[in-house]
Protein backbone atom coordinates (compact mmCIF):
# COMPACT_ATOMS: atom_id res chain seq x y z
CA UNK A 1 0.00 0.00 0.00
CA UNK A 2 2.32 2.19 1.11
CA UNK A 3 4.92 1.54 -1.88
CA UNK A 4 1.70 2.58 -4.12
CA UNK A 5 0.60 5.71 -2.71
CA UNK A 6 4.43 6.80 -2.71
CA UNK A 7 4.26 6.57 -6.57
CA UNK A 8 1.80 9.47 -7.08
CA UNK A 9 2.96 12.85 -7.65
CA UNK A 10 1.64 16.24 -5.91
CA UNK A 11 -0.09 16.81 -9.41
CA UNK A 12 -1.82 13.77 -9.00
CA UNK A 13 -2.94 14.15 -5.23
CA UNK A 14 -4.52 17.36 -6.09
CA UNK A 15 -6.41 16.48 -8.54
CA UNK A 16 -8.14 13.64 -6.49
CA UNK A 17 -8.78 16.63 -3.90
CA UNK A 18 -10.64 18.15 -6.38
CA UNK A 19 -12.35 15.21 -8.00
CA UNK A 20 -13.94 14.35 -4.53
CA UNK A 21 -14.74 17.66 -3.35
CA UNK A 22 -18.13 17.89 -4.74
CA UNK A 23 -19.15 14.16 -3.04
CA UNK A 24 -17.81 15.62 0.86
CA UNK A 25 -18.87 18.25 3.16
CA UNK A 26 -15.81 17.53 5.11
CA UNK A 27 -12.30 18.85 3.48
CA UNK A 28 -9.69 16.88 1.74
CA UNK A 29 -6.15 18.35 2.08
CA UNK A 30 -2.86 17.30 1.18
CA UNK A 31 0.43 18.68 2.71
CA UNK A 32 4.10 18.41 0.90
CA UNK A 33 6.16 18.50 3.43
CA UNK A 34 9.09 18.97 1.63
CA UNK A 35 8.21 21.88 -0.32
CA UNK A 36 6.00 23.37 2.49
CA UNK A 37 3.20 23.78 0.04
CA UNK A 38 -0.91 23.27 0.90
CA UNK A 39 -3.98 22.01 -0.79
CA UNK A 40 -7.47 21.78 0.43
CA UNK A 41 -10.85 21.55 -0.82
CA UNK A 42 -11.85 24.42 -2.47
CA UNK A 43 -15.26 24.47 0.17
CA UNK A 44 -13.09 24.86 2.97
CA UNK A 45 -12.30 28.54 1.86
CA UNK A 46 -16.07 29.68 2.40
CA UNK A 47 -16.31 28.73 5.70
CA UNK A 48 -12.63 29.17 7.36
CA UNK A 49 -9.98 31.85 7.29
CA UNK A 50 -7.61 30.94 4.86
CA UNK A 51 -5.03 32.09 2.08
CA UNK A 52 -6.53 30.26 -0.74
CA UNK A 53 -7.15 26.29 -1.70
CA UNK A 54 -3.66 26.28 -2.00
CA UNK A 55 -0.09 28.17 -0.75
CA UNK A 56 2.79 27.84 -0.10
CA UNK A 57 4.70 28.51 3.46
CA UNK A 58 2.54 26.19 4.47
CA UNK A 59 3.59 25.83 8.11
CA UNK A 60 4.02 29.48 8.77
CA UNK A 61 0.29 30.13 6.73
CA UNK A 62 -1.04 27.94 9.63
CA UNK A 63 -0.55 30.52 11.91
CA UNK A 64 -2.87 33.11 10.34
CA UNK A 65 -6.11 30.83 10.77
CA UNK A 66 -5.02 28.03 13.43
CA UNK A 67 -6.46 29.72 16.71
CA UNK A 68 -3.59 31.48 19.03
CA UNK A 69 -3.91 29.16 22.04
CA UNK A 70 -3.88 26.31 19.59
CA UNK A 71 -0.67 27.16 18.04
CA UNK A 72 2.19 25.27 20.28
CA UNK A 73 0.34 22.17 20.22
CA UNK A 74 0.16 22.29 16.63
CA UNK A 75 3.82 22.87 16.05
CA UNK A 76 4.81 20.51 18.20
CA UNK A 77 2.50 18.22 16.36
CA UNK A 78 4.62 19.58 12.96
CA UNK A 79 7.67 18.87 14.47
CA UNK A 80 7.22 14.91 15.02
CA UNK A 81 5.70 14.62 11.99
CA UNK A 82 8.97 15.88 9.85
CA UNK A 83 11.11 13.88 12.23
CA UNK A 84 9.53 10.81 11.28
CA UNK A 85 8.34 10.45 15.24
CA UNK A 86 4.44 9.77 13.92
CA UNK A 87 3.36 8.30 10.62
CA UNK A 88 -0.37 9.16 12.04
CA UNK A 89 -1.88 12.44 12.43
CA UNK A 90 -4.92 12.49 14.60
CA UNK A 91 -5.67 15.89 16.91
CA UNK A 92 -8.07 18.06 17.54
CA UNK A 93 -8.20 21.99 17.77
CA UNK A 94 -9.17 25.21 16.27
CA UNK A 95 -9.41 27.43 12.76
CA UNK A 96 -10.62 30.49 12.49
CA UNK A 97 -13.66 31.02 10.79
CA UNK A 98 -14.12 33.92 7.83
CA UNK A 99 -15.82 36.15 11.08
CA UNK A 100 -12.07 35.46 13.06
CA UNK A 101 -14.27 33.08 15.70
CA UNK A 102 -13.04 29.84 16.32
CA UNK A 103 -14.56 26.33 15.58
CA UNK A 104 -12.95 22.87 16.59
CA UNK A 105 -12.36 20.39 13.90
CA UNK A 106 -10.39 16.89 13.74
CA UNK A 107 -8.14 17.12 11.39
CA UNK A 108 -6.94 13.31 10.63
CA UNK A 109 -4.03 12.33 8.32
CA UNK A 110 -1.18 9.85 6.95
CA UNK A 111 2.10 10.54 6.54
CA UNK A 112 4.10 9.09 2.84
CA UNK A 113 7.63 9.22 2.75
CA UNK A 114 9.68 9.29 0.02
CA UNK A 115 12.13 6.87 -1.33
CA UNK A 116 14.67 7.59 1.02
CA UNK A 117 12.39 7.29 4.32
CA UNK A 118 11.72 10.77 4.80
CA UNK A 119 8.76 12.27 5.55
CA UNK A 120 7.04 13.73 2.14
CA UNK A 121 2.91 13.76 2.36
CA UNK A 122 0.52 14.24 4.70
CA UNK A 123 -2.55 12.87 3.19
CA UNK A 124 -5.81 13.43 5.02
CA UNK A 125 -9.03 14.54 5.73
CA UNK A 126 -10.57 17.61 8.18
CA UNK A 127 -14.22 17.51 9.44
CA UNK A 128 -15.70 19.96 11.98
CA UNK A 129 -16.83 18.60 15.42
CA UNK A 130 -18.93 20.60 16.52
CA UNK A 131 -20.93 20.86 13.29
CA UNK A 132 -24.69 20.76 13.43
CA UNK A 133 -26.29 17.76 12.86
CA UNK A 134 -28.22 17.90 8.95
CA UNK A 135 -30.77 15.23 10.93
CA UNK A 136 -31.65 14.53 14.51
CA UNK A 137 -32.81 10.93 15.52
CA UNK A 138 -34.87 11.32 18.65
CA UNK A 139 -37.54 13.51 16.64
CA UNK A 140 -36.87 11.86 13.46
CA UNK A 141 -36.64 15.40 11.91
CA UNK A 142 -34.27 17.13 9.49
CA UNK A 143 -31.83 19.74 11.67
CA UNK A 144 -31.07 23.04 11.36
CA UNK A 145 -28.10 22.64 8.63
CA UNK A 146 -30.77 21.17 6.75
CA UNK A 147 -33.06 24.33 7.28
CA UNK A 148 -30.00 26.90 6.29
CA UNK A 149 -29.39 24.48 3.21
CA UNK A 150 -33.71 25.03 2.03
CA UNK A 151 -33.64 28.46 2.98
CA UNK A 152 -30.46 29.55 1.73
CA UNK A 153 -31.10 28.08 -1.58
CA UNK A 154 -33.60 31.16 -2.29
CA UNK A 155 -31.17 33.67 -1.46
CA UNK A 156 -32.86 36.95 -0.19
CA UNK A 157 -35.98 36.50 -2.14
CA UNK A 158 -38.06 34.53 0.06
CA UNK A 159 -40.87 33.08 -1.26
CA UNK A 160 -44.28 34.71 0.39
CA UNK A 161 -45.24 32.53 3.59
CA UNK A 162 -43.97 32.67 7.79
CA UNK A 163 -41.63 30.90 9.62
CA UNK A 164 -42.95 29.95 12.91
CA UNK A 165 -40.41 28.43 16.03
CA UNK A 166 -41.92 26.55 18.37
CA UNK A 167 -39.95 25.91 21.85
CA UNK A 168 -41.23 23.57 24.59
CA UNK A 169 -41.75 25.50 27.67
CA UNK A 170 -39.61 24.87 30.83
CA UNK A 171 -38.76 21.59 29.03
CA UNK A 172 -35.85 21.62 31.92
CA UNK A 173 -38.19 21.07 34.54
CA UNK A 174 -39.21 17.82 32.22
CA UNK A 175 -35.68 16.46 32.05
CA UNK A 176 -35.17 17.38 35.47
CA UNK A 177 -38.18 15.77 37.03
CA UNK A 178 -38.59 12.66 34.81
CA UNK A 179 -34.89 12.27 33.35
CA UNK A 180 -33.70 12.36 29.89
CA UNK A 181 -35.28 9.32 28.23
CA UNK A 182 -38.56 10.71 29.24
CA UNK A 183 -37.43 14.05 28.12
CA UNK A 184 -36.52 12.59 24.45
CA UNK A 185 -40.22 10.61 24.69
CA UNK A 186 -42.03 14.68 25.07
CA UNK A 187 -39.37 15.75 22.09
CA UNK A 188 -40.53 13.01 19.71
CA UNK A 189 -44.16 12.97 20.76
CA UNK A 190 -43.90 17.31 20.33
CA UNK A 191 -42.48 16.38 16.96
CA UNK A 192 -45.30 14.29 15.95
CA UNK A 193 -48.19 17.06 16.91
CA UNK A 194 -47.04 19.21 15.02
CA UNK A 195 -46.32 16.66 11.65
CA UNK A 196 -49.99 16.05 12.19
CA UNK A 197 -50.70 19.40 11.71
CA UNK A 198 -48.60 20.91 8.91
CA UNK A 199 -49.93 20.92 5.30
CA UNK A 200 -48.92 19.63 2.10
CA UNK A 201 -46.17 22.25 0.97
CA UNK A 202 -45.09 23.07 5.21
CA UNK A 203 -41.34 21.56 6.53
CA UNK A 204 -40.40 21.38 9.71
CA UNK A 205 -36.95 21.15 11.50
CA UNK A 206 -35.96 20.28 14.97
CA UNK A 207 -33.57 23.63 15.21
CA UNK A 208 -32.42 23.60 19.11
CA UNK A 209 -32.71 21.40 21.96
CA UNK A 210 -36.29 21.61 22.01
CA UNK A 211 -36.76 24.31 19.59
CA UNK A 212 -38.68 23.50 16.14
CA UNK A 213 -39.17 25.06 12.81
CA UNK A 214 -42.12 25.10 10.70
CA UNK A 215 -41.24 26.54 7.43
CA UNK A 216 -44.09 28.02 4.98
CA UNK A 217 -43.72 28.89 1.49
CA UNK A 218 -46.85 28.50 0.45
CA UNK A 219 -48.17 32.07 0.68
CA UNK A 220 -49.20 31.17 4.44
CA UNK A 221 -50.06 34.51 6.58
CA UNK A 222 -50.06 35.36 10.17
CA UNK A 223 -53.34 34.15 10.62
CA UNK A 224 -52.26 30.54 8.81
CA UNK A 225 -49.84 30.61 11.18
CA UNK A 226 -51.55 31.22 14.67
CA UNK A 227 -54.10 28.86 13.55
CA UNK A 228 -51.52 26.50 12.92
CA UNK A 229 -49.77 27.19 16.79
CA UNK A 230 -53.61 26.61 18.13
CA UNK A 231 -54.01 23.11 16.53
CA UNK A 232 -50.60 22.06 17.59
CA UNK A 233 -51.11 22.94 21.06
CA UNK A 234 -54.91 21.63 21.01
CA UNK A 235 -53.03 18.26 19.60
CA UNK A 236 -50.34 18.54 22.34
CA UNK A 237 -53.63 18.37 25.24
CA UNK A 238 -54.82 15.30 23.65
CA UNK A 239 -51.61 13.91 23.89
CA UNK A 240 -50.98 14.80 27.40
CA UNK A 241 -54.32 13.75 28.38
CA UNK A 242 -54.15 10.54 26.79
CA UNK A 243 -50.64 10.33 28.68
CA UNK A 244 -52.08 10.00 32.10
CA UNK A 245 -51.03 13.90 32.93
CA UNK A 246 -47.78 12.60 33.68
CA UNK A 247 -46.22 15.78 32.61
CA UNK A 248 -48.20 18.81 31.83
CA UNK A 249 -46.71 21.47 30.19
CA UNK A 250 -47.19 24.19 27.56
CA UNK A 251 -45.96 25.56 24.30
CA UNK A 252 -44.47 29.11 23.06
CA UNK A 253 -43.90 30.02 19.41
CA UNK A 254 -42.89 33.06 17.52
CA UNK A 255 -43.98 33.92 13.97
CA UNK A 256 -42.06 35.83 11.38
CA UNK A 257 -44.05 36.42 8.03
CA UNK A 258 -41.32 36.76 5.29
CA UNK A 259 -42.82 39.50 3.01
CA UNK A 260 -42.25 42.09 5.60
CA UNK A 261 -38.80 40.64 6.76
CA UNK A 262 -35.23 40.58 5.33
CA UNK A 263 -34.68 37.02 3.50
CA UNK A 264 -31.12 36.11 5.01
CA UNK A 265 -30.94 32.96 6.77
CA UNK A 266 -28.79 34.61 9.85
CA UNK A 267 -31.51 37.14 9.75
CA UNK A 268 -34.80 35.15 9.95
CA UNK A 269 -33.09 32.86 12.45
CA UNK A 270 -32.48 35.62 14.45
CA UNK A 271 -35.89 37.09 14.02
CA UNK A 272 -37.47 34.15 15.24
CA UNK A 273 -35.52 33.80 18.42
CA UNK A 274 -36.60 37.03 19.12
CA UNK A 275 -40.63 36.14 18.58
CA UNK A 276 -40.25 32.99 20.29
CA UNK A 277 -38.27 34.69 23.59
CA UNK A 278 -40.70 37.47 23.35
CA UNK A 279 -43.65 35.13 23.82
CA UNK A 280 -42.05 33.32 26.79
CA UNK A 281 -41.18 36.94 28.33
CA UNK A 282 -45.06 37.73 27.46
CA UNK A 283 -45.84 34.92 30.09
CA UNK A 284 -45.83 31.70 27.73
CA UNK A 285 -48.38 28.84 25.93
CA UNK A 286 -48.98 31.89 23.72
CA UNK A 287 -47.96 33.02 20.01
CA UNK A 288 -46.17 36.10 19.23
CA UNK A 289 -46.29 37.91 15.46
CA UNK A 290 -43.38 39.82 15.29
CA UNK A 291 -43.46 43.29 15.34
CA UNK A 292 -40.44 45.15 14.00
CA UNK A 293 -41.63 48.44 16.77
CA UNK A 294 -40.86 45.80 19.17
CA UNK A 295 -38.17 44.60 17.45
CA UNK A 296 -36.60 48.18 17.66
CA UNK A 297 -37.08 48.41 20.89
CA UNK A 298 -35.56 45.50 22.07
CA UNK A 299 -32.40 46.50 20.22
CA UNK A 300 -32.52 50.07 21.71
CA UNK A 301 -32.48 48.13 25.03
CA UNK A 302 -29.27 46.45 23.78
CA UNK A 303 -27.44 49.58 22.74
CA UNK A 304 -28.32 51.87 26.05
CA UNK A 305 -27.03 48.25 28.06
CA UNK A 306 -23.99 48.42 25.66
CA UNK A 307 -23.53 51.65 26.28
CA UNK A 308 -23.92 51.37 30.26
CA UNK A 309 -21.19 48.26 30.69
CA UNK A 310 -18.64 50.89 28.91
CA UNK A 311 -19.70 53.75 30.70
CA UNK A 312 -19.20 51.53 34.15
CA UNK A 313 -15.93 50.33 32.94
CA UNK A 314 -14.77 53.81 31.49
CA UNK A 315 -15.00 56.06 34.72
CA UNK A 316 -18.39 56.13 34.20
CA UNK A 317 -18.26 58.23 31.23
CA UNK A 318 -21.85 59.51 30.14
CA UNK A 319 -23.23 59.59 33.94
CA UNK A 320 -23.95 62.73 35.80
CA UNK A 321 -25.44 63.69 39.16
CA UNK A 322 -28.09 66.14 38.81
CA UNK A 323 -30.21 67.64 42.06
CA UNK A 324 -33.11 68.68 42.90
CA UNK A 325 -33.83 71.49 45.59
CA UNK A 326 -35.62 70.76 48.62
CA UNK A 327 -37.40 73.84 50.21
CA UNK A 328 -39.02 74.81 53.64
CA UNK A 329 -42.59 75.27 53.22
CA UNK A 330 -42.86 78.44 55.88
CA UNK A 331 -39.54 80.04 54.80
CA UNK A 332 -39.19 78.88 51.50
CA UNK A 333 -35.31 78.84 52.28
CA UNK A 334 -33.07 76.42 51.01
CA UNK A 335 -32.27 73.23 53.00
CA UNK A 336 -31.63 70.11 51.01
CA UNK A 337 -31.42 68.39 47.37
CA UNK A 338 -32.59 65.12 46.27
CA UNK A 339 -29.51 63.41 43.74
CA UNK A 340 -30.50 62.50 40.71
CA UNK A 341 -28.72 59.81 38.41
CA UNK A 342 -28.68 60.83 34.80
CA UNK A 343 -27.13 59.25 31.68
CA UNK A 344 -26.40 60.23 27.89
CA UNK A 345 -25.30 57.81 25.78
CA UNK A 346 -22.20 59.01 22.86
CA UNK A 347 -23.10 58.67 18.69
CA UNK A 348 -20.95 60.18 15.88
CA UNK A 349 -22.14 62.69 14.03
CA UNK A 350 -23.04 61.71 10.20
CA UNK A 351 -21.68 63.02 6.96
CA UNK A 352 -24.07 66.27 6.71
CA UNK A 353 -25.50 66.96 9.52
CA UNK A 354 -25.60 70.39 11.05
CA UNK A 355 -22.61 71.49 13.32
CA UNK A 356 -25.47 72.78 15.90
CA UNK A 357 -26.37 69.00 16.80
CA UNK A 358 -22.81 68.36 18.16
CA UNK A 359 -22.55 68.84 21.50
CA UNK A 360 -19.24 67.25 22.83
CA UNK A 361 -15.85 66.88 20.76
CA UNK A 362 -14.28 63.80 22.17
CA UNK A 363 -10.24 63.48 22.23
CA UNK A 364 -8.88 59.79 22.71
CA UNK A 365 -5.54 59.30 23.83
CA UNK A 366 -3.51 59.89 21.03
CA UNK A 367 -4.95 62.95 20.55
CA UNK A 368 -7.14 62.99 17.49
CA UNK A 369 -10.62 64.17 17.80
CA UNK A 370 -14.08 62.51 17.43
CA UNK A 371 -16.93 64.47 16.80
CA UNK A 372 -19.79 63.03 18.87
CA UNK A 373 -23.25 63.50 19.76
CA UNK A 374 -24.72 62.91 23.42
CA UNK A 375 -28.30 61.23 23.65
CA UNK A 376 -29.75 61.90 27.30
CA UNK A 377 -31.56 58.69 27.85
CA UNK A 378 -34.51 59.15 30.29
CA UNK A 379 -34.47 57.10 33.69
CA UNK A 380 -37.20 55.21 32.86
CA UNK A 381 -35.45 53.88 30.49
CA UNK A 382 -31.69 53.35 31.67
CA UNK A 383 -32.41 52.69 35.55
CA UNK A 384 -34.27 49.22 34.83
CA UNK A 385 -31.75 48.27 32.90
CA UNK A 386 -28.81 48.68 35.61
CA UNK A 387 -30.94 46.87 37.60
CA UNK A 388 -31.54 43.77 35.51
CA UNK A 389 -27.69 43.61 34.39
CA UNK A 390 -26.60 44.42 38.25
CA UNK A 391 -24.99 47.42 36.79
CA UNK A 392 -26.96 49.36 39.85
CA UNK A 393 -24.40 48.66 42.25
CA UNK A 394 -21.48 50.05 40.76
CA UNK A 395 -23.51 53.11 39.60
CA UNK A 396 -24.99 53.35 42.41
CA UNK A 397 -21.44 53.44 44.36
CA UNK A 398 -20.49 56.21 42.43
CA UNK A 399 -23.72 57.67 42.48
CA UNK A 400 -22.97 58.14 46.99
CA UNK A 401 -19.46 59.41 46.19
CA UNK A 402 -20.55 62.04 44.37
CA UNK A 403 -23.44 63.04 46.52
CA UNK A 404 -22.00 62.96 49.43
CA UNK A 405 -18.71 64.51 48.56
CA UNK A 406 -20.87 67.69 46.79
CA UNK A 407 -23.23 67.80 49.96
CA UNK A 408 -19.80 68.20 52.18
CA UNK A 409 -18.56 71.27 50.12
CA UNK A 410 -21.99 72.79 49.97
CA UNK A 411 -22.06 72.60 53.37
CA UNK A 412 -19.53 75.47 53.64
CA UNK A 413 -22.07 77.56 52.24
CA UNK A 414 -25.12 76.43 53.64
CA UNK A 415 -24.06 74.29 57.13
CA UNK A 416 -27.45 72.42 57.65
CA UNK A 417 -27.80 71.05 53.89
CA UNK A 418 -28.73 67.77 53.62
CA UNK A 419 -28.71 65.37 50.48
CA UNK A 420 -31.28 62.49 49.53
CA UNK A 421 -30.08 59.49 48.03
CA UNK A 422 -32.44 57.06 46.22
CA UNK A 423 -31.37 53.28 46.80
CA UNK A 424 -32.47 50.59 44.26
CA UNK A 425 -33.86 47.36 45.54
CA UNK A 426 -30.75 45.18 43.92
CA UNK A 427 -28.45 47.61 45.82
CA UNK A 428 -29.96 46.17 48.94
CA UNK A 429 -30.48 42.72 47.81
CA UNK A 430 -26.78 42.13 46.54
CA UNK A 431 -24.48 44.46 47.56
CA UNK A 432 -22.90 45.83 50.78
CA UNK A 433 -24.45 48.99 50.91
CA UNK A 434 -24.87 49.82 54.34
CA UNK A 435 -21.21 49.52 54.66
CA UNK A 436 -20.42 52.25 51.20
CA UNK A 437 -22.84 54.58 53.11
CA UNK A 438 -20.86 54.72 55.55
CA UNK A 439 -17.79 54.89 54.35
CA UNK A 440 -18.14 57.52 52.03
CA UNK A 441 -19.71 59.53 55.02
CA UNK A 442 -16.13 58.84 56.64
CA UNK A 443 -14.48 59.65 53.38
CA UNK A 444 -16.10 63.43 53.04
CA UNK A 445 -16.19 64.11 56.49
CA UNK A 446 -19.99 64.36 56.53
CA UNK A 447 -22.57 64.26 59.21
CA UNK A 448 -24.88 60.64 59.02
CA UNK A 449 -27.88 63.37 59.54
CA UNK A 450 -26.93 65.04 56.57
CA UNK A 451 -27.73 62.07 54.56
CA UNK A 452 -31.29 60.96 53.40
CA UNK A 453 -31.84 57.63 51.97
CA UNK A 454 -35.13 57.28 50.08
CA UNK A 455 -36.58 53.83 49.62
CA UNK A 456 -39.55 52.73 47.76
CA UNK A 457 -41.41 49.24 46.95
CA UNK A 458 -43.23 49.46 50.71
CA UNK A 459 -44.79 46.05 49.38
CA UNK A 460 -42.00 44.01 50.42
CA UNK A 461 -39.95 46.52 52.88
CA UNK A 462 -40.59 45.06 56.15
CA UNK A 463 -40.79 41.55 55.25
CA UNK A 464 -36.96 41.22 53.61
CA UNK A 465 -34.07 40.56 56.01
CA UNK A 466 -31.37 42.62 53.27
CA UNK A 467 -34.02 45.67 53.78
CA UNK A 468 -34.58 45.00 57.99
CA UNK A 469 -30.82 45.16 58.05
CA UNK A 470 -30.43 48.03 55.80
CA UNK A 471 -33.24 49.62 57.69
CA UNK A 472 -31.55 49.26 61.22
CA UNK A 473 -28.38 49.64 60.25
CA UNK A 474 -29.15 53.35 58.99
CA UNK A 475 -31.03 54.46 61.75
CA UNK A 476 -28.47 53.32 64.80
CA UNK A 477 -25.80 54.85 62.35
CA UNK A 478 -27.83 58.46 62.63
CA UNK A 479 -28.64 58.42 58.54
CA UNK A 480 -32.17 59.67 57.91
CA UNK A 481 -34.40 56.70 56.34
CA UNK A 482 -36.90 58.39 53.98
CA UNK A 483 -40.22 56.07 52.79
CA UNK A 484 -40.56 57.62 48.95
CA UNK A 485 -43.69 57.92 46.77
CA UNK A 486 -45.74 57.70 49.84
CA UNK A 487 -49.91 56.99 48.16
CA UNK A 488 -48.44 54.76 45.81
CA UNK A 489 -48.29 51.59 47.71
CA UNK A 490 -50.58 49.75 49.26
CA UNK A 491 -49.29 48.69 52.60
CA UNK A 492 -47.98 52.71 53.65
CA UNK A 493 -49.80 52.67 56.48
CA UNK A 494 -48.09 49.52 57.98
CA UNK A 495 -44.84 50.72 57.27
CA UNK A 496 -45.45 53.66 58.99
CA UNK A 497 -46.14 51.55 62.57
CA UNK A 498 -43.73 49.39 61.74
CA UNK A 499 -40.76 50.92 60.37
CA UNK A 500 -40.67 54.47 61.82
CA UNK A 501 -38.90 56.21 58.90
CA UNK A 502 -37.51 59.77 59.94
CA UNK A 503 -39.96 61.01 57.07
CA UNK A 504 -42.03 60.32 54.37
CA UNK A 505 -42.32 61.72 51.14
CA UNK A 506 -45.70 62.76 48.97
CA UNK A 507 -45.69 61.41 45.22
CA UNK A 508 -46.77 63.77 42.23
CA UNK A 509 -49.31 62.04 41.50
CA UNK A 510 -51.00 61.67 44.96
CA UNK A 511 -50.16 65.64 44.76
CA UNK A 512 -52.07 66.25 41.65
CA UNK A 513 -55.02 64.27 42.80
CA UNK A 514 -55.17 66.73 45.85
CA UNK A 515 -54.99 69.62 44.12
CA UNK A 516 -58.05 68.25 42.15
CA UNK A 517 -60.06 66.74 44.24
CA UNK A 518 -61.65 67.43 47.45
CA UNK A 519 -61.65 63.74 48.55
CA UNK A 520 -57.87 63.41 48.04
CA UNK A 521 -57.48 66.69 48.98
CA UNK A 522 -59.00 66.05 52.74
CA UNK A 523 -57.10 62.55 52.48
CA UNK A 524 -53.71 64.75 52.09
CA UNK A 525 -54.84 66.87 55.16
CA UNK A 526 -55.35 63.86 57.48
CA UNK A 527 -51.97 62.13 56.17
CA UNK A 528 -49.78 64.86 57.12
CA UNK A 529 -51.75 65.55 60.41
CA UNK A 530 -51.39 61.74 61.06
CA UNK A 531 -47.56 62.05 60.14
CA UNK A 532 -47.31 65.24 62.03
CA UNK A 533 -48.67 63.37 65.56
CA UNK A 534 -45.99 60.29 65.15
CA UNK A 535 -43.35 62.87 65.48
CA UNK A 536 -42.00 62.65 61.40
CA UNK A 537 -41.35 65.13 58.86
CA UNK A 538 -43.06 65.15 55.58
CA UNK A 539 -42.14 66.51 51.77
CA UNK A 540 -44.54 66.86 49.44
CA UNK A 541 -43.34 66.82 45.73
CA UNK A 542 -44.56 67.92 42.31
CA UNK A 543 -45.35 71.10 42.73
CA UNK A 544 -44.91 73.49 39.78
CA UNK A 545 -47.14 76.90 39.99
CA UNK A 546 -47.45 79.04 42.77
CA UNK A 547 -51.08 78.60 43.03
CA UNK A 548 -49.75 75.04 43.78
CA UNK A 549 -47.60 75.84 46.57
CA UNK A 550 -50.15 78.18 48.19
CA UNK A 551 -52.98 75.51 48.57
CA UNK A 552 -50.64 72.75 49.52
CA UNK A 553 -48.55 74.75 51.98
CA UNK A 554 -51.74 75.31 53.78
CA UNK A 555 -51.70 71.91 54.80
CA UNK A 556 -48.46 72.67 56.61
CA UNK A 557 -46.29 70.19 54.75
CA UNK A 558 -42.33 70.57 56.20
CA UNK A 559 -41.16 70.50 53.03
CA UNK A 560 -42.01 70.96 49.45
CA UNK A 561 -39.85 69.61 46.45
CA UNK A 562 -40.82 70.23 42.33
CA UNK A 563 -40.21 72.46 39.19
CA UNK A 564 -41.29 75.52 41.18
CA UNK A 565 -38.32 76.05 43.12
CA UNK A 566 -36.11 74.28 40.64
CA UNK A 567 -35.83 71.56 38.12
CA UNK A 568 -33.43 68.75 38.41
CA UNK A 569 -29.57 69.88 37.48
CA UNK A 570 -25.98 69.79 37.25
CA UNK A 571 -23.98 70.48 40.14
CA UNK A 572 -22.23 73.48 39.12
CA UNK A 573 -25.66 74.66 37.76
CA UNK A 574 -27.14 74.04 41.32
CA UNK A 575 -24.96 76.03 42.88
CA UNK A 576 -25.02 79.38 40.64
CA UNK A 577 -29.12 79.16 40.49
CA UNK A 578 -29.70 78.09 44.17
CA UNK A 579 -26.78 78.17 46.46
CA UNK A 580 -25.21 81.26 45.53
CA UNK A 581 -28.24 82.97 46.04
CA UNK A 582 -29.25 81.72 49.52
CA UNK A 583 -25.68 82.63 50.53
CA UNK A 584 -26.32 85.80 49.72
CA UNK A 585 -29.94 86.54 50.99
CA UNK A 586 -28.77 85.03 54.32
CA UNK A 587 -25.67 88.10 54.75
CA UNK A 588 -28.74 90.56 53.88
CA UNK A 589 -30.72 89.29 56.09
CA UNK A 590 -28.04 88.64 59.14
Amino acid sequence: MDTMMNSFSREQMEYIVELFNPCMDDYLYVFDLQKDFYKISKHATDRFLLPGETFDNAAKEHHTFVYTEDQPRLDEEFNRIMKGEIVFHNMHYRWLDREGHPVWINCRGRVLNDADGRPHFLVGCINEIGQKQKADNVSGLLGESSLSAYVEQFGDGLPDGFFLRIGIDDFRDINGDFGMEYGDYILKSTADCISANIKPGQKLYRVLADEFMVVDFSGGDMEAATELYKAIRKSLDVFIEENGYKSVFTISAGAVDTAKTSGTYKNIMKLSEYALNTAKDLGKNRCYIFMKEDYDGFLRKKQITRQLHHAVNHGFEGFETYYQPIVDTKTRRLVGAEALMRFSMPEKIQAGESEKEVVCVKEDENGAKDTVRWERISPVEFIPLLEETGLIIPAGKWMLHQAISTCSRWQKYIPDFRININLSYVQVMKSRVLTEILTALRLYGLEPSAVGIELTESGYLDSNTHFKKLWDGLKKNGVLVILDDFGTGYSNLHCLGDLRPNYIKIDRSFTLKALNNQYEHDLMTQIITMTHKLGLTLCVEGIETESEFKKISELDPDYIQGFLFGRPQPAEEFYENLIGPAVAAAHLTA
